[in-house]
């Protein structure tokens, strides 16, 4: 995947988010939501592929669900 691939997957998956409504979501857990969909962009780009982008959402989902207590 070059790099306009991997911004315009990661401008869909941001515009998705958006798109889904949060409306009814505590505050902890669109900061969950949110470190998920960064941390998987980013694992994506930084390790490439199915794990890296997996490993991403894991820690993205774990910091931000930390860092909205």
């Amino acid at each position: 995947m070059n790099f306009t691939q991997r911004i315009s997957a990661a401008a869909l998956l941001l515009a998705a988010l958006g798109l889904g409504g949060c409306a009814g979501m505590t505050h902890q857990e669109k900061g969950t939501a949110t470190g998920a969909v960064i941390g998987g962009v980013a694992g994506n780009i930084v390790g490439g592929g199915l794990l890296g982008t997996a490993a991403g959402a894991a820690v993205g989902g774990v910091i931000g669900h930390e860092v909205t207590k």
